[in-house]
């Protein structure tokens, strides 16, 4: 059985296979898709020529020409881009865009990142505002990152770019060597502090 909570808004092309037991809120627009068993697509997503596993749950988001395994959740406002592999238990928030990748299992992703053109291992953590540099100005190089492994927020990864196994990246390093297993990697520049200096700043008109 498929759930419609407002039919009349959906856009459901010819070429879409449901399975048992999803439901459609309204204004979901969906071409030449695979949709699971016991799926929930949340309203105003745009689904095309990708396959979507069992019990996943999308909301307000883009999926173009992928793969979404089992468990997965999406969004709001995600956008995966062509050519994403997204494994079992995955969990991609709000704001994340993913391009050309594959994102291994247990893996998060929960806001305000972009992923392009690499590969993650399982059970990662990409943390908010995290940025594959992919682009060099005249080529895209590909990142590859092991399975449990720590980036944190406001993290920039230079491609070409390997991240070995069990890293912990720490917020706000920039990474452009490759690592080993197991590396601690920070690289922050030092914080100054002037006492008492703020007044200055503030009283200018």
């Amino acid at each position: 059985m498929i759930n419609f909570l407002n039919k009349k808004s959906c856009f459901i092309g010819e070429n879409v296979v449901l399975g048992e037991n999803v439901t459609i809120y309204e204004n979901n627009h969906i071409e030449n898709c695979q949709i699971e068993d016991n799926t929930i697509l949340l309203p105003n997503n745009f689904l095309v020529n990708s396959k979507i596993g069992c019990n996943c749950k999308i909301h307000n988001s883009v999926i173009e020409n992928s793969v979404v395994c089992n468990n997965v959740t999406i969004g709001p406002y995600a956008h995966l881009r062509p050519n994403c592999e997204i494994q079992s238990n995955v969990k991609i928030g709000n704001f994340v865009e993913i391009k050309n990748s594959k994102i291994g299992e247990n893996t998060k992703i929960s806001h305000l990142a972009y992923v392009g053109d690499c590969e993650v291992g399982k059970d990662c953590n990409i943390g908010c505002g995290v940025i594959f540099a992919n682009y060099d100005g005249k080529n895209k190089h590909k990142i590859n990152v092991g399975n449990h492994v720590f980036i944190g927020s406001n993290s920039n990864l230079i491609a070409p770019l390997t991240i070995e196994d069990d890293c912990y990246i720490c917020a706000g390093t920039t990474v452009t060597n490759n690592t080993e297993k197991e590396d601690f990697v920070i690289g922050r520049v030092r914080q100054q502090v002037k006492s008492k200096r703020a007044k200055q700043y503030w009283n200018k008109e």
